[in-house]
């Protein structure tokens, strides 16, 4: 998965150059730990990347990668993660949300028709922002908090099974070095 990962992840010095992210994030894209596969960075890219996946703003991927430099989690997982929430899965994503959060405040759910033009976020995001944004919020924490225990459990039984895994080679080996073969 490591290889899978390195193969599709810009270069430190493309993300270092790059002239957008240098006017928005200047010398904090200089840290070298942003790029890290290690088990810390990427679950924290998880739990940065699930928690704005659901947080229902224009430009998702900004506070997402703020989080990641200030943080030093993975930036290309982190931004990446973003994209759960697409124009395809956003209006379904962000339903559920609502409904979630009108659940919570133990208002009934309007019955809004969401259509993606200024005209329905002027009249109907007024009716709906607070169930809309704390629903958001708490999936996204609880998302975000999966996302980060799965991703260090899963590293985790890994290291376990590729240490028991050479321990087994090397104690073959023995046996047979022990053996005479």
């Amino acid at each position: 998965m490591k290889k899978f990962i390195r193969r599709y992840t810009p270069e430190h010095r493309t993300i270092r150059e790059n002239r957008h992210l240098n006017r928005i994030f200047g010398r904090l894209l200089h840290d070298p730990h942003l790029l890290h596969l290690n088990r810390r960075s990427v679950s924290m890219a998880f739990l940065i990347g699930l928690f704005w996946a659901f947080v229902p703003m224009p430009f998702q991927m900004i506070p997402a990668a703020l989080f990641a430099i200030l943080l030093r989690a993975n930036l290309p997982i982190s931004i990446g993660l973003v994209w759960i929430s697409n124009p395809l899965t956003m209006p379904p994503l962000y339903y559920a949300c609502y409904v979630f959060g009108a659940w919570l405040l133990d208002t009934p759910p309007l019955d809004v028709e969401f259509t993606l033009t200024w005209e329905w976020f002027s009249n109907e995001l007024g009716a709906i922002w607070q169930p809309l944004y704390l629903g958001s919020i708490l999936v996204g924490l609880i998302a975000a908090v999966l996302g980060y225990a799965a991703v260090r459990l899963l590293w985790r039984l890994h290291i376990v099974r590729f240490v028991r895994r050479k321990k087994q080679e090397r104690a073959k080996r023995q046996r047979k070095a022990a053996s005479g073969e």
